[in-house]
């Protein structure tokens, strides 16, 4: 991704871009920025772009635009979204003679068009089908973001800032896991951190006062508080959680932060886990980057917590997931909170 970055950045822009996957995000992005490196000035790129749906045109429509001659310039850009639904010119042959004609252009290609084919996630089998297969020499693919820690790592340092460790496990447990959030929400931080300080270092103060965060009442003290097992706490700042974020909201957000909490911990109840080098632990326990300071954490908790108390409290926290999507019903959100923190903290009374 970085060296298509880098690519469109220098000019080297390609006659085509297949643009497969669910992250719009990052394909808007990109889209953008080959648009702004493609034409001298914005009223050129205004005129000389268009943008299509694939479920209002067939292969043979976007050949034939794109084997038109731009105007007052020397190239011009083709958006094609939902490129996976192109829309299917009548019998089969004509389909055949569409996607034909498609494949002929896919292999020579007009010196004066970029054409990006925008498709959503398509299945494995049909990326082997025509035109799919015939475009894998200009697939770049964009699954969902799977490490919101890195995604905001990098996105602040594209602004030339870095987060304190505190800061960025902060930042990560709260945010939404969503590329668009995760973007916006690091350039507000940069804003509100730049107001403050020169040395271009977000800190967790920084985190808690601009993200909204309560010092005393978040996942971290919370996290504290379940590693010395102490119910009582955990359900104070678990419901004072809930007060500042919704109930609903709130307890979903504490679920999947204890989720990925227990999780960690069961994997290092695994042969040998405990013996590898902390960087590998890290790994194991999917923590990168500056989050690789907390795992000797994970280390303590796993000698805190049986396999079976581990166990347990990932059934319990899968119950109350459910509950929350529907699949059980429940009183209110205090009482599957507080039924919860009963299966995690004392099982033996919740029967």
């Amino acid at each position: 991704m970085k060296k298509l970055q880098k690519d469109i950045a220098s000019g080297k822009i390609a006659p085509i871009y297949f643009f497969h996957g669910p992250e719009s995000f990052l394909k808007e992005e990109f889209t953008d920025l080959i648009r702004k490196n493609a034409f001298p000035a914005e009223q050129d790129a205004a005129v000389n772009t268009t943008v299509l749906y694939g479920q209002d045109v067939t292969p043979g429509e976007i050949v034939s635009m794109a084997s038109e001659f731009p105007m007052f310039t020397a190239r011009k850009l083709i958006i094609v979204k939902q490129f996976d639904k192109l829309k299917k010119p009548g019998s089969r042959d004509r389909q055949k003679l569409h996607i034909d004609q498609f494949i002929r252009y896919i292999n020579t290609t007009a010196d004066s068009t970029i054409l990006i084919l925008d498709a959503d996630q398509i299945d494995k089998r049909d990326l082997q089908k025509a035109p799919f297969r015939e475009l894998q020499p200009f697939r770049h693919d964009f699954p969902l973001v799977t490490h919101p820690d890195i995604f905001a790592s990098d996105r602040a340092s594209l602004y030339g800032w870095e987060f304190e460790p505190e800061a960025l496990k902060a930042f990560s447990a709260y945010i939404q896991p969503s590329s668009r959030e995760i973007a916006r929400e690091v350039e507000k931080l940069v804003m509100y951190a730049s107001s403050k300080s020169n040395e271009k270092r977000i800190t967790g103060t920084d985190v808690f006062e601009c993200v909204g965060i309560s010092k005393q009442y978040n996942v971290f003290e919370l996290e504290k508080a379940l590693a010395g097992k102490n119910v009582r706490l955990c359900s104070g700042i678990s419901l004072m959680i809930m007060d500042r974020e919704g109930q609903k909201e709130g307890l979903m957000n504490i679920v999947r932060y204890l989720t990925t909490f227990y999780m960690r911990i069961w994997k290092l109840h695994s042969p040998g886990s405990r013996q590898l080098p902390l960087s590998e632990t890290a790994k194991l326990l999917g923590m990168f980057g500056k989050q690789e300071y907390f795992a000797k954490n994970y280390l303590n908790y796993a000698s805190r917590f049986s396999l079976k108390e581990t166990e347990n409290a990932i059934l319990a926290l899968h119950r109350t997931d459910a509950a929350l999507k529907g699949l059980e019903t429940y009183p209110d959100e205090k009482y599957l909170l507080l039924r919860l923190m009963q299966h995690l903290l004392q099982p033996d009374l919740s029967g």
